[in-house]
């Protein structure tokens, strides 16, 4: 069982990928992945090696035949002779004899239990009696024992690796498009390695979906716990896409399990050179290892919460906090900077912004603002400004001036360990008090949950915003791990986004938050902390401010100029909110990862491309030169058609 509050590592067994270890005691491991063809052996080896130089502890090769496995050999004799030692991973799909030839010369094979034997998905209705069931999974075991006989007398260990977008129609339609049915997928092929005697094994869950992803993950943990077993995990958020956006969306994906000591490896999936997920991925594994040994946290965790199924804490809305409202967000500006244009036009804005103990001269008409409460006494009694749309804050010893205040919102600043008599029965009696959640402790995440279950247990349904500070300037040197005398070159703006959304993860996960309040002690602009904290509430899913793009990171299966392809959707759908449009390099997972967009732009060919919608093809292999406007025009389709039946 998790503990909540207090962070320690899971514990797993060690599997041994060549010469790295992975899981038990070991330091979380950190990789990426080519996106060269594997029949290139100089390509191929001159990437694996800049991801090396990154940081990168074992490179993984796409490998779609017999040819690619065979040329592992090569590539793997040319690093060696090279000295670099980082092991291989083979990834197979679709053709499980060339899992049997990749185990020969790779350190590690991956495959995926969606497509190792079961037929391609249709996404059709089928219907398996228990007996076909049990058919399907002995031919799935009588599949895998020569792979398993293979990489028992090679060493090569194994990773079987799930993608929701390519679960099978045989898991699909006995346990729907579920977590459940996820989870199920790796279990069954678990329980084969397992009945022969085969544990040299890590296991990755991975979803476009952060939210599916980490339910997903959870339920695995405890599901091996159940049938005792302790394997590694390796964590990704698929198709996390690029830019500052595919850095949030894996940092509160892989930052929610981490900080709740799940994962021993992990991958942050960009779709840029693949060196460029290294420092990324380094800086989440030594922001969360600060973690590591902290002071205990005496919290009791609320019996109704459920970890494995979380539902939204429910909460009595507060104007438009909590209750069914999104989740807000709060900035912290100066009173001369509260009326400034601090991001572009198109960007959302605060919901509150906190202007301390003066009201700018200007006021925004509908923009609502945050005063200190004596401050806000102060000019109710005078009467000498408009107070419309301005609401007090109060520290826990201003308590006693709450109810000298008659208005629909009010903030309460708290901190966990702050005696409860002094602010439950304060709560009970005004429901019309959000609670802004701080702390200063090592681990924020284990602080800022015990309030909250805290409140659960007392009844207490006041909203809840979650508040951090952070101190990152653009002008800081680059920072040292704690473990390795590299610098991590990563931006102070890349770390504050990273360590904002690891922290708050979980926290969206647990269904905590009706909000957030980033603040920085540093030279960052004020529209990076403020965008930043819209992009970690769509990122968990709960606020869509803006387009959101699912796109792969590429690899030696892709089919087109996926980044130049990237750039050019983005910027013409980039004032699309709302919009979720998947850009997919090959069929592996595109048309699965794409349940969750509303359009998909998928490699079907050498520069041949289809479109979906959902995951219905409506194009098939356009020229790759046409594509996008032929996404573009069914988009637009689309909205005319919508807006006529309107």
């Amino acid at each position: 069982m998790i503990d909540l509050f207090n962070f320690e590592r899971r514990k797993t067994s060690v599997t041994h990928v060549g010469a790295l270890n992975i899981g038990g005691e070991n330091p979380v491991r950190v990789q990426s992945m080519t996106t060269t063809s594997t029949d290139d052996t100089e390509g191929s080896v001159a990437q694996a090696k800049r991801i090396i130089d990154a940081g990168g502890e074992l490179v993984r090769l796409t490998t779609q035949g017999k040819r690619e496995a065979e040329n592992l050999k090569n590539i793997n004799a040319q690093l060696r002779a090279d000295n670099y030692m980082a092991p291989l991973c083979a990834d197979v799909h679709f053709n499980a004899n060339v899992a049997d030839v990749a185990a020969l010369y790779a350190e590690k094979v991956r495959i995926n239990p969606g497509n190792y034997v079961d037929p391609a998905r249709t996404f059709k209705k089928l219907e398996y009696t228990d007996e076909e069931y049990a058919q399907e999974l002995q031919k799935i075991e009588d599949r895998l024992i020569p792979f398993i006989n293979i990489c028992k007398e090679n060493h090569t260990a194994v990773r079987i690796g799930v993608n929701h977008g390519s679960l099978s129609d045989r898991i699909r339609n006995r346990y729907g498009d579920t977590p459940e049915g996820i989870v199920e997928s790796c279990m069954e092929f678990l329980r084969i390695f397992r009945k022969y005697d085969f544990h040299d094994i890590v296991i990755s869950i991975k979803s476009s979906n952060t939210v599916v992803m980490v339910r997903s993950v959870r339920l695995l943990v405890a599901e091996m716990d159940k049938e005792g077993m302790q394997y590694p995990l390796h964590l990704g958020v698929t198709e996390a896409g690029e830019g500052e956006d595919g850095r949030i969306k894996s940092a509160v994906g892989i930052g929610a399990l981490l900080a709740d000591g799940i994962g021993d490896t992990i991958r942050v999936s960009l779709s840029e050179e693949p060196e460029c997920e290294i420092p990324v991925a380094k800086h989440l594994t030594w922001y969360i290892r600060r973690h590591e040994k902290h002071l205990l946290i005496p919290a009791e965790q609320y019996a109704g919460f459920d970890y494995l199924h979380p539902n939204r804490r429910e909460t009595v809305a507060a104007g438009n906090i909590g209750g069914e409202n999104v989740p807000v967000v709060i900035a912290t500006r100066k009173a001369d900077q509260a009326t400034a244009e601090v991001s572009s036009p198109e960007l959302p804005k605060p919901d509150y912004i906190y202007v301390q103990g003066e009201l700018p001269e200007k006021r925004g008409k509908k923009q609502k603002y945050i005063l200190d409460y004596d401050a806000y006494m102060d000019l109710a009694n005078s009467g000498k400004q408009s107070l419309e749309n301005v609401y007090p804050i109060f520290p826990v010893t201003g308590m006693p001036f709450i109810s000298a205040i008659n208005i629909d919102v009010k903030f309460l600043v708290l901190k966990f360990g702050t005696p409860s008599e002094e602010f439950l029965a304060c709560l009970k009696t005004h429901p019309e008090v959000v609670v802004v959640c701080m702390t200063s402790h090592q681990n924020r995440l284990g602080d800022q949950r015990a309030l909250a279950h805290q409140l659960m247990i007392a009844g207490v349904k006041n909203p809840i915003i979650f508040a951090q500070m952070y101190q990152h300037s653009a002008t800081e040197e680059k920072e040292e791990s704690n473990n390795s005398q590299e610098s991590e070159p990563t931006t102070a703006k890349e770390r504050f986004q990273l360590e904002a959304a690891a922290d708050m993860g979980a926290l969206m996960m647990d269904g905590l938050t009706d909000g957030i309040w980033l603040m920085n002690h540093g030279n960052l602009s004020q529209e990076d902390v403020e965008q930043t904290a819209f992009g970690i509430l769509q990122a968990g899913r709960l606020r869509m401010v803006k387009t959101e793009y699912i796109s792969c990171p590429g690899c030696g299966r892709t089919l087109y100029d996926l980044r130049t392809t990237i750039a050019r959707i983005k910027e013409a759908t980039k004032g699309m909110t709302g919009l979720k449009v998947g850009i997919m390099g090959c069929i592996v997972n595109g048309p699965g990862e794409m349940a969750d967009a509303d359009y998909g732009y998928v490699g079907a060919g050498p520069k041949k491309v289809s479109l979906y919608r959902k995951q219905v093809c409506v194009e098939h292999n356009i020229p790759e030169e046409e594509a996008v406007e032929h996404l573009l025009a069914l988009i637009k389709s689309d909205q005319n058609k919508a807006q006529t039946k309107d």
